[in-house]
């Protein structure tokens, strides 16, 4: 499931769903991308013709970059005095390697970005040369909440193994699952009460039978409200509205 996730509202704007055969770098030459679009993605989207194409397109993009890179540094940017300790290098650099020069043939940005959380270092590509460092490394953080976009199909959707194994059947359940998702991301966003998707996804399961104003009921979840029927003789509405 190849997702492009659009930053605000962190809801998917494209996804392309391919056989698992098919790799990461493959699935994203397919994603439609606008002209200053800034895409972020980890290093398996480190494909030297695909950044090439976005390059030539006006896309940004700030990527992870594998660790067998070949380059040579041309220039090195200097690092923010007392603020963003966190940035360990920020450089320009042209590709060493002949066949990646020919298939990439720009220069590139490199930023070593320090992680503290997972004690290791971060080492980003990116064609963007004006924003900071500091600009880059919290763009690249960000591509954390497609991990969480998963997650959340994963476990509050229950698709972690398929009822059938068709490809039809596979496509109907991610796709409906898609749609569930975006229709509970649009009640949560609506919603004056404060929830988390989890809890909504929770209150919604027990309440799945109960006729109750579903406006009503996100904004005040634990309000009282009157669940009874009507009592409607339909018979007599019937044959007051039959004229002979």
């Amino acid at each position: 499931m190849h997702t492009l996730l659009d930053f605000d509202g962190n809801l998917p704007a494209y996804v392309n769903i391919t056989n698992g055969k098919t790799a990461d770098n493959k699935g994203a030459y397919d994603v439609p991308l606008l002209k200053g679009s800034v895409i972020v993605a980890d290093r398996f989207y480190n494909d030297f013709p695909l950044l090439n194409i976005w390059d030539s397109k006006g896309v940004y993009f700030v990527i992870r970059h594998k660790e067998n890179i070949q380059y040579i540094t041309v220039k090195e940017n200097g690092l923010p005095e007392n603020r963003h300790q966190h940035i360990l290098k920020d450089e320009i650099i042209e590709l060493k390697n002949s066949v990646s020069k020919e298939k990439y043939h720009g220069k590139l940005r490199r930023v070593a970005v320090w992680d503290d959380v997972n004690k290791q270092t971060i080492e980003i590509i990116t064609n963007q040369m004006t924003w900071t460092a500091n600009t880059i490394s919290e763009l690249y953080k960000s591509r954390w909440q497609v991990e969480i976009f998963f997650r959340e199909i994963k476990q509050l959707l229950h698709i972690k193994s398929f009822i059938g194994t068709s490809e039809n059947a596979v496509m109907i359940q991610i796709w409906t699952a898609l749609i569930t998702i975006l229709i509970l991301k649009a009640l949560k966003a609506m919603a004056k009460f404060s929830w988390h998707l989890s809890n909504l996804v929770a209150f919604i399961r027990l309440n799945l039978f109960v006729k109750i104003d579903l406006k009503q009921w996100i904004d005040n979840p634990f309000e009282e409200v009157d669940t009874s029927i009507p009592k409607i003789n339909y018979q007599r509405d019937l044959f007051e509205n039959i004229k002979i």
